[in-house]
């Protein structure tokens, strides 16, 4: 009961435009000094403070800026070219290669929003240019786009990890195969989405243009080796490589390339600082929220009335898949982990289920919550990058919501893909 009207509180304070990170601490706050009184408010701010200070919570914005400026210094248009040079004599091999440069550009950037904002604003104009429908321009680099969140660096699992106390660095890992089988499913819809509506071939192969594409992109593509090449060798950490990523970009873009956008870069480092604040804030209330839960044993009465239900932890990963799609119809990805994932840890626990394989199955719910209204935010900046109205592409969309439907299913109930090489390398 406690739970539920402290979910309704925070409801209605969201209906009426309350931020949710400060609805979240109101609601945390009120439930404080209802139970304890007010002599509880003085421990607020230090939680607060201890909340929104953990050390892997930095790789968030690194990780951003070194997306920005792989944008801003042409790194983005080789990667593009390169991709181009592969699938571009496939018919609808524009939609290949915003597939492929989506699930590479993630590797650096790590944010869903970031891919779209990014790359969007290339190819999606280049597709409506060439005869693809607006609204199957839009819909495939939307896709694309979350498809990438499960690939290392992952901005949402970073904060999972955080939130449940996993390994980043597993999280990331498990993330690769269902990542890449993903992407290969991507393009077989649109494949034949292509077929079905006459799309064209960009040009015929030519091993040459490959080649002196790859040549131009060499550098670019060096970087996600070097950069989780460090993460999962252990040299260093995901915070490091995060580091690791904005300084390598940095060299790689404005020293070797010698090409940089200033004006580009200090408009994205700048919303990347809004992202980053509006994240840390969530994560300072839910911290908030989260003593007062733990406290009153919230979590572990919920645990408790689901285990009373059934045992089964197949069944109990139907229920949480379930009530994490919903949630993500409403919330976005940041704010859901941060709500929900310390309330259901202990019944994940109780049942068996792996932490890391968990994370994989949260992100990838919340993922396709970003595709799905009203919330959607990253099919909204696709939309707003195209020009298209949000109703007409997720008709499209459907079509590729459904892999990630797939792969959603294939991670929950066949673990032994996602987790293979986390027990190859690290148990």
């Amino acid at each position: 009961m406690t739970l539920l009207l402290m979910f309704l509180g925070m409801i209605a304070l969201v209906t009426i435009n309350v931020p949710i990170a400060v609805a979240l601490g109101v609601i945390a706050l009120i439930a404080m000094v209802v139970t304890s009184g007010a002599a509880a408010i003085p421990n607020a701010g230090l939680v607060l403070f201890t909340g929104a200070t953990s050390f892997p919570l930095i790789a968030i914005p690194l990780f951003i800026l070194a997306g920005a400026i792989m944008n801003a210094t042409g790194i983005s248009r080789r990667l593009i070219a390169f991709a181009s040079a592969l699938f571009g004599a496939i018919r609808g091999g524009l939609a290949m290669v915003s597939i492929s440069a989506s699930l590479f550009f993630a590797e650096i950037s790590g944010s869903a929003v970031a891919d779209v904002a990014a790359l969007g604003s290339i190819l999606i104009p280049a597709m409506k240019k060439r005869g693809y429908s607006t609204p199957f321009a839009a819909a495939v680099t939307s896709s694309s786009a979350t498809l990438a969140v499960i690939i290392p660096p992952s901005i949402p699992m970073i904060i999972y990890g955080v939130m449940s106390e996993s390994s980043i660095v597993e999280l990331f890992v498990a993330g690769v195969i269902p990542g890449v089988v993903g992407g290969i499913l991507l393009m077989a819809v649109a494949y034949l989405l292509a077929l079905r509506n006459g799309f064209p071939v960009e040009h015929a192969f030519q091993l040459r243009r490959v080649w002196t594409t790859f040549r131009d992109a060499g550098w670019a593509l060096l970087l996600p080796v070097i950069i989780l090449g460090g993460i999962f060798t252990g040299w260093v950490t995901a915070t490091e490589g995060a580091g690791l990523a904005v300084v390598a970009a940095l060299v790689v873009g404005g020293l070797i390339y010698r090409e940089i956008d200033l004006a580009a870069l200090r408009s994205a480092a700048l919303d990347g600082g809004v992202q980053t604040a509006v994240v840390m804030l969530l994560v300072a209330t839910s911290a908030l929220l989260g003593d007062y839960l733990t406290e009153a044993q919230v979590p572990q009465r919920v645990a408790d009335s689901i285990i009373g239900i059934t045992e089964s932890r197949w069944a109990i990963l139907a229920l949480l898949n379930v009530f994490f799609l919903a949630i993500g119809l409403f919330l976005h990805s940041a704010a859901a982990i941060i709500l929900v994932v310390p309330v259901v840890m202990p019944l994940v626990h109780a049942a068996g289920i792996d932490p890391v394989h968990f994370g994989l199955v949260v992100t990838l719910n919340l993922g396709i919550g970003q595709q799905t209204p009203p919330v959607a935010s990253v099919l909204v900046t696709a939309c707003s990058v195209a020009k298209a109205d949000i109703w007409d592409v997720s008709k499209v969309n459907v079509y590729f919501v459904a892999v990630l439907l797939a792969v959603l299913v294939m991670v929950t109930y066949l673990p032994a893909v996602p987790m293979s090489l986390v027990e190859l390398f690290y148990r």
